[in-house]
C-alpha cells in the first residue's frame, strides 16, 4: 500500500500535464520526428492499427536516485549538551 502512495504522489507531481491522443500507423510513420517531440515534451502517444491500440509511446522520466544512508558520514555535528533545557529567554517566546 505505501508503494502504491508514493508512486501516485509521484505520478501526480511529474505527470500531471501529460495528454494522450491516438493515431494510426501510417500517421506514426510519416510524422514519426513530430510524435517524438510532443512525447518529449511530456505527452502519450498511442499507436493504433484499425482503430485498436497496439503500442504506445511515453516519455522517459527519470526518478529521482535513491538516498544511501551515511553519505554525510563526518560532515555533521552535535553537541555535547544538544539536549539541554533552553533558557528562559528563548522558552518564553514559545509560551507567548
Amino acid at each position: 500500500m505505501r508503494k502504491l502512495l508514493v508512486d501516485l504522489v509521484y505520478d501526480l507531481v511529474y505527470n500531471k500535464y501529460k495528454m494522450t491522443i491516438m493515431v494510426n500507423i501510417h500517421d506514426a510513420k510519416t510524422q514519426f520526428s513530430k510524435l517524438l517531440a510532443r512525447v518529449s515534451s511530456g505527452e502519450e502517444i498511442i499507436i493504433a492499427r484499425a482503430g485498436r491500440p497496439i503500442a504506445r509511446l511515453v516519455p522517459i522520466v527519470e526518478r529521482p536516485k535513491k538516498r544511501v544512508a551515511g553519505t554525510a558520514k563526518g560532515k555533521i555535528f552535535v553537541a555535547e549538551d544538544f539536549d539541554s533545557p533552553l533558557p528562559e529567554t528563548v522558552l518564553d517566546t514559545f509560551e507567548q
